[in-house]
């Protein structure tokens, strides 16, 4: 059931693409933990590898443009569908999220406590994982991906 009116097919695909941005931002956090004790692992990525070298080509500005770009572009763009506005921005702030993390990490990281440092990635990887595949699975549905916290400053910013 969607909160303002019907989502069509193409809009929930539509709504699904921008949670690559925080996913992509956030396989760090793997690559620090789970993929050097399971490698194993790393054939799941293997979709999103050529999206990843895109994206990882763009450099830190070109990636800031896109963060922008998402921001600017669609969600204050009232012409666009309320339920992409929603998920974009929703994506955006777990983006931001897995910024604040990855200071975190930085804080953190002393030579001493390597096992904090790979619990708290972990952790923050998991955690990311979770509420994107949760929030994609909504959206495909055409349900809005309610996550605590986030989707409270969702709903203050795309009106």
């Amino acid at each position: 059931m969607a909160w303002r009116g019907s989502t069509t097919v193409s809009d929930r695909i539509f709504a699904c693409l921008p949670y690559l941005l925080p996913l992509i931002d956030g396989l760090m956090f793997g690559y620090v933990s789970l993929f050097r004790e399971f490698p194993a692992l790393q054939v799941l990525l293997l979709p999103l590898q050529p999206v990843v070298l895109v994206y990882g080509s763009l450099g830190q500005f070109g990636q800031l443009i896109v963060f922008f770009a998402l921001f600017f572009l669609v969600v204050r763009n009232e012409k666009i569908n309320h339920f992409i506005r929603y998920n974009t921005m929703q994506a955006i702030l777990l983006d931001i999220i897995v910024f604040l993390g990855s200071i975190v990490l930085r804080v953190i990281a002393l030579p001493g406590i390597a096992f904090a440092v790979q619990t708290v990635a972990s952790t923050i990887f998991l955690g990311l994982v979770a509420a994107v595949v949760y929030s994609v699975a909504q959206s495909l549905m055409g349900r809005y991906a309610e996550i605590p916290a986030v989707s409270d400053a969702v709903y203050m910013q795309v009106r």
